[in-house]
């Protein structure tokens, strides 16, 4: 049987009802969300990372190397790819592989490598794909074939699913077109740090159930393929619509969201696998969700909140509240002298702003907000320069108020991320002036005194339109000062900061970034005076509800 559409590798990473949209022919003028230009910069820096790969493994391949023109029309690179296969070329870059029709699989690679038996599929990604540790599999970039694997002593496997998937949608049309390698079936991967090839077994079980990356590829691609040529055929639609993460970054997000909202769907309360759960006894709509009682007995528990939790947010949904206490008192733990923290990193390159609001009684320190910043385009050894200040400036703050008998706190809003680079930084940087060991870190994020009010705001309160800082501090009465302001605007503010892309740096976008670290660190301030405050009281209380 031969498929009516041909998808490409991403179809399997993506909603159901975005592939529907996608291949519906109704769809084709539908309202799409403005591209977002911090992702269309992603892509341009993936495809910048890709080039120097591919220049620098060129060079060492030389002669064997052979690459297929991005800028040649489709079938004229599947032509040439068909040719340098059937050639036997040693290195393969950029192919387009040949439509598998009967498959429904369109789309190329970044590189194929022969070894006796056929070809091997090769990932470029700019991201990490491996952490410290040991017992990944990886060959020199020097060698990059499944024949120079070795078991890593530096380095553990970051688990990066989808780029397994997309080198087994690779494999799957090697396999079609006949030109895969024989017996297992590998795949590499070179990452940020692009320094040797990371290889999976894409034969190897690493899904739950023991599926193999490949099985698991081939049921997520039979679904979506389903939902394709129902779309392009006229037929009933497999995927509905429903809120969830990507809808963020969707272009098709307008279409949803009028119909979520004219449906008044119950995804617009709840996401992921608890609106499916939900449809499934019958409650499709919030409404449907408030009149709920909430002593409800559920045969299988939701698995983001407690059926009591989703009543509630229901009711406070349809009452447009944006927060509502789930506690009668609400506490945060507040101390003598206070530091707001806030940190910006750009992508994996590393952190490059550590901001700190300084407040509460006076230990002769400077109050106010104090950025350790570093303006060299990471990576760059500066970050340790501004890490090593900023380390111990903190904790300089700690000793003096501990010195004069007061209590000290420091404070963040969602600790994952301040937590990360603090342990990456005293990893990546250790010896270096100012620079605290990993133990030193790992003893102040454990301590008390380290207090994340994403933690306070998630276990206090009920937020039935997020739990974003950008989202409860309004509530508090704070508001940004650039209406621009976000963590994705940041990353483009932040190129042209330290002028990555050829320009000359602009002092203007220094000045954003830094007004906009400030603004963070008074938000979190603002939010936790409003948690301490009478307003309290007034704010509805979810037993209420």
């Amino acid at each position: 049987m031969t498929s009516s559409v041909l998808l490409d590798a991403g179809v399997v990473t993506r909603c159901r009802r975005r592939v529907h949209l996608e291949n519906d022919p109704t769809m084709a003028d539908a309202p799409k969300a403005a591209p977002d230009p911090t992702g269309e910069q992603r892509r341009a820096d993936a495809m910048a990372h890709r080039r120097a790969v591919a220049d620098r493994m060129a060079t060492m391949a030389g002669s064997a190397w052979t690459e297929i023109p991005l800028d040649a029309k489709a079938s004229d690179r599947e032509r040439a790819t068909v040719a340098a296969l059937s050639a036997g070329a040693p290195f393969v870059w950029a192919p387009q592989l040949p439509r598998d029709q009967s498959g429904g699989r369109r789309g190329g690679i970044d590189l194929l490598v022969r070894v006796s038996t056929g070809y091997v599929p090769v990932l470029v990604v700019r991201h990490k794909v491996t952490d410290p540790g040991t017992g990944a599999r990886t060959s020199p970039l020097s060698e990059p074939t499944p024949m120079g694997i070795r078991s890593d002593p530096l380095r553990k496997v970051r688990p990066q699913p989808r780029d397994q998937l997309r080198l087994a949608h690779a494999q799957r049309m090697l396999q079609a077109s006949g030109f895969a390698a024989s017996g297992r079936s590998y795949g590499g991967v070179v990452g940020m740090d692009a320094d040797v090839v990371l290889w999976h077994d894409l034969d190897a079980p690493t899904w739950p159930g023991a599926r193999t990356a490949l099985s698991e590829y081939d049921m997520r691609f039979a679904d979506r393929l389903a939902v394709a040529n129902a779309a392009a055929n006229g037929g009933e639609a497999l995927a509905r619509p429903s809120r969830i993460v990507e809808c963020r970054s969707c272009p098709w997000w307008p279409v949803c969201d009028q119909a979520l909202n004219e449906a008044r769907d119950v995804s617009l309360v709840v996401r992921g696998e608890d609106a499916f759960a939900l449809r499934k006894l019958g409650v499709s709509t919030v409404d449907e969700l408030a009149a709920m009682d909430p002593a409800t007995k559920l045969a299988t528990p939701l698995v983001g909140m407690p059926l009591f939790d989703a009543v509630v947010l229901a009711r406070a949904w349809l009452r447009d509240l944006t927060v509502v206490r789930r506690v009668r008192k609400v506490r945060v733990a507040r101390a003598d002298v206070e530091v707001d923290i806030d940190m910006e990193s750009f992508g994996d390159a590393g952190a490059y702003m550590w901001g700190c609001l300084l407040s509460g009684k006076d230990i002769g320190e400077r109050q106010g907000y104090r950025p350790f910043v570093t303006w060299e385009p990471l990576p760059d050894d500066d970050e340790a320069r501004s890490f090593g200040e900023f380390w111990t400036w903190l904790m300089l703050v700690r000793t003096k108020a501990l010195a004069h008998g007061l209590t000290f706190r420091a404070y963040c809003y969602n600790e994952l991320a301040e937590n990360r680079w603090l342990l990456s930084s005293a990893e990546r940087f250790a010896g270096k002036p100012g620079v605290p060991t990993v133990a030193q870190v790992n003893a102040f994020i454990r301590d008390p005194a380290w207090v994340d009010v994403f933690g306070v705001v998630r276990d206090q309160f009920l937020c039935a339109h997020g739990k974003g800082l950008k989202i409860i501090a309004p509530v508090a009465g704070f508001h940004w000062r650039d209406p621009e302001a976000g963590g994705e605007n940041s990353m483009r503010w932040y190129r042209d900061a330290v002028g990555m892309d050829g320009a000359p740096a602009e002092v203007s976008q220094r000045q954003r970034l830094l007004e906009y670290n400030e603004d963070d660190v008074h938000a979190t301030l603002a939010l936790r005076q409003w948690m301490s405050s009478p307003a309290m009281a007034e704010l509805p209380f979810a037993g209420d509800l």
